[in-house]
């Protein structure tokens, strides 16, 4: 086992849901770099500083009681991103980058064999996203994944964005669910550490760039793809 692969041997009873992060956990964000960097003026470097100033307003706008479309926050976010870096982007072509990039990325390669070995060994597959419904509806016709899942659900109706544990508690009633029977298979770090924090178990998709959050509690299972985490969830019994 190399050090891109890891999970407790103890605890390999099955969860009852797989709940999936969708945006870079499962579909590629190539084309998203590279529509940001156009935006921006060729500067593609700067697309995990839009990233995470785009997570970092989704939680300040439900920190405050508010709500708006993630798409809106992350052109909002894009917009604050050009202003630092003295570059001029109007409202309407931040929309526009955004919504036209993020509605048509392609699956990471892996994943449609990975998802079509959990459905096959009999686990239900839930997509669990920040971004809207229609947004995600749009995404899987276009990545060709609709068909592996059972639900999709968006935090939409809670009126608040992952990680706030009201997400995953929501996530786990609109399943008749207990935490404990959730699994959240994710690439990034905030989101397992707040699926650790509300109750729910959790599988970490090393992607490129991506890390675990050192002060989360430890995740079962810490994987480099998603065919290597199916093959350790088949084990399960």
């Amino acid at each position: 086992m190399d050090n891109t692969t890891k999970h407790k041997n103890s605890k390999t009873i099955r969860p009852k849901v797989l709940f999936f992060d969708v945006n870079e956990t499962l579909l590629d964000l190539t084309k998203v770099k590279k529509e940001v960097g156009k935006a921006l003026g060729g500067r593609e470097d700067l697309l995990s500083l839009w990233f995470t100033t785009m997570l970092q307003y989704s939680l300040v706008t439900s920190a405050s009681g508010q709500y708006k479309p993630f798409g809106q926050i992350g052109a909002a976010a894009l917009q604050m991103v050009a202003a630092n870096h003295n570059i001029n982007l109007t409202e309407e072509d931040a929309r526009k980058t955004i919504s036209e990039s993020m509605g048509n990325l392609p699956a990471h390669l892996e994943v449609k064999e990975a998802l079509a070995q959990l459905k096959n060994a009999g686990y239900k597959l839930v997509a669990f996203t920040n971004s809207s419904k229609e947004g995600l509806k749009k995404q899987f016709e276009n990545a060709g994944l609709t068909e592996y899942f059972d639900e999709m659900l968006s935090v939409e109706p809670t009126g608040k964005f992952k990680p706030f544990t009201d997400t995953y508690a929501w996530g786990a009633k609109q399943m008749g669910l207990e935490l404990e029977e959730c699994m959240l298979i994710a690439a990034h770090g905030w989101d397992v550490a707040g699926a650790l924090w509300a109750g729910w178990r959790a599988a970490f998709i090393g992607r490129p760039g991506q890390q675990e959050y050192p002060l989360a509690p430890k995740t079962e299972i810490v994987v480099s793809d998603l065919k290597k985490a199916a093959d350790i969830l088949i084990t399960y019994k």
